[in-house]
Parts: structure tokens; sequence; C-alpha cells
């Protein structure tokens, strides 16, 4: 699972790196770093879109924000201009999207990447004593050198067409897939790291994604990806700031003989 993780990305500079258009609005020195980012917050999504008013010309990098937990486009308003609450899709099985109702229009058409520094996952271990409750230890994956990674997502545009002119809601999921590698130890899934190379094909509007992006990568592809053990504060959504990276001290390494999984939400 991905239920929370980490950015700092900037839209502006983010635009500025990858030559696309800014369409978040925010201004240009806004911090919004997030170092807690939970299910229904809005998030930062990379997307490849024609021009509205120029569909002819070759589509461009956008920037965009959403709402992290993927509203289908079928869904039904509860009252106008608000989607009835459902099931949070926050998070989407690779291999099954392209054929899940919930997923299936937006695998065709409307894929995105997420930005992250790196997401959280809990592992449950035995009390320290050997006696009591387990304690749950929230590890964060990043890459080793800092980099960002960015994740494989899908997006969908919500309107209520009752409401006259409503804007439309954006919404987002992050795929998930086996987890691979080291990451083995820590949970028996992980968010689906999309590398610089297959951008182009993952991104196209114009043409569906090869069936082999939503495969299980192979170990090779979270190689430079650790996991270290990080502060329980990250465990209340209300915390939120870099302390929440800060190693945790004595946090034992972890032990896939001797530790538990547990879901991250």
């Amino acid at each position: 699972m991905c239920g929370r993780y980490a950015t700092t990305a900037n839209p502006a500079r983010l635009a500025a790196e990858l030559d696309a258009i800014d369409e978040t609005g925010d201004p240009p020195d806004l911090d919004r770093a997030n170092y807690n980012v939970a299910p229904t917050n809005q998030v930062l999504t990379v997307v490849e879109r024609h021009d509205h008013d120029h569909p002819e010309d070759d589509p461009a990098l956008r920037i965009r924000r959403m709402r992290w937990g993927l509203i289908p486009v079928w869904t039904k308003a509860s009252e106008p201009g608000v989607p009835a609450r459902g099931k949070p899709l926050f998070n989407a099985r690779s291999d099954r999207a392209a054929t899940a109702p919930s997923f299936r229009d937006a695998t065709k058409k409307r894929r995105c990447l997420v930005p992250m520094d790196g997401w959280y996952e809990w592992l449950v271990e035995p009390a320290p004593t050997g006696k009591g409750k387990a304690v749950k230890q929230p590890f964060f994956m990043s890459n080793a050198d800092g980099s960002p990674l960015y994740m494989a997502g899908l997006w969908s545009t919500w309107r209520d067409r009752s409401v006259e002119d409503m804007a439309p809601i954006l919404s987002c999921t992050i795929l998930t897939t086996d987890a691979v590698g080291d990451l083995t130890r820590i949970h028996d899934r992980m968010p689906l790291v999309m590398p610089r190379e297959h951008w182009d094909a993952w991104l196209d509007p114009d043409r569906p994604a090869p069936a082999e992006l939503l495969e299980t990568p192979g170990p090779e592809r979270v190689s430079g990806i650790v996991a270290r053990p990080v502060s329980p504060l990250v465990n209340s959504v209300r915390n939120n700031g870099p302390e929440l990276l800060a190693p945790a001290p004595g946090a034992p390494a972890p032990d896939s003989e001797q530790a538990g999984q547990i879901s991250l939400i």
C-alpha cells in the first residue's frame, strides 16, 4: 500500500525542472512542503495533455493539484456539486487497474505521475520486553541520494452535470505493485515507481500505456531506495514537519523472520 508520504516539491520549481506548465495557481515562492500527506489531501501531479484551445498542438507536461483519492466519472452527487462518499480509492493495484470499473477508463487515457520524496510504511515488532503490546515502527522509503521519486498514478475529472458551469474536481490514485528487492522486508506492497525513460509512454494521452509498464518491476527498479526507521510522530496526521523524518533512536532494522507486517492505514 501507499497511504502516507512526504513531499517538498514546489510546483513552480518542478515545472522549471521538467519543462512543464504550472497550472496549480500557487504563488511561485509558496512553500507547501508536506511531510505527512494523507488521502483526501490536495497533491501535486504531472500529466501530459493537449491545449484545450489548440488540440492539434503537441501535448505538453502540466503540473496540477488533485485530490488524493480518485472519484470515478460515474460517481453520483450526494448534493449539488458534491460527489457521493464512497470507498477511498487512494491506491489501485497495477495488475487489475485496466479491468477494474473504477480505474479502467483512467488507465486508458488519464495517467499521471505523483512526485514524492518518499513514502511511509509501518512494521509491527514485538514488545521490547516480550510482554505487552507490539510496537508499530514507521519506516521511510526514499532514494539514498535524496532525489525525488515519481510514482505511477491515474486521474479523473468529476462534474455534477446538474450544476451549471461547475469547475471540475480533479482526483488521483497511486498505483501499487508487489514489493521487490529489500523492500519486501517492510511490506508486501509498494507504490509503482516510474523511471524517467518510461515517462513518454506512460503519460502519452493519445495511446494506451504498454502493458509491461503495469507489471511488477525487477528489483533493479528500487535498488537506490533505502528504508530507515523514523519518528513515531508520523503516526498522527496532525503532525507535520521535517522532524517526522528524524531517525528513530535505537530502532532495530527490519527482520522478516521476527517482525510481522501491518497495512499502512
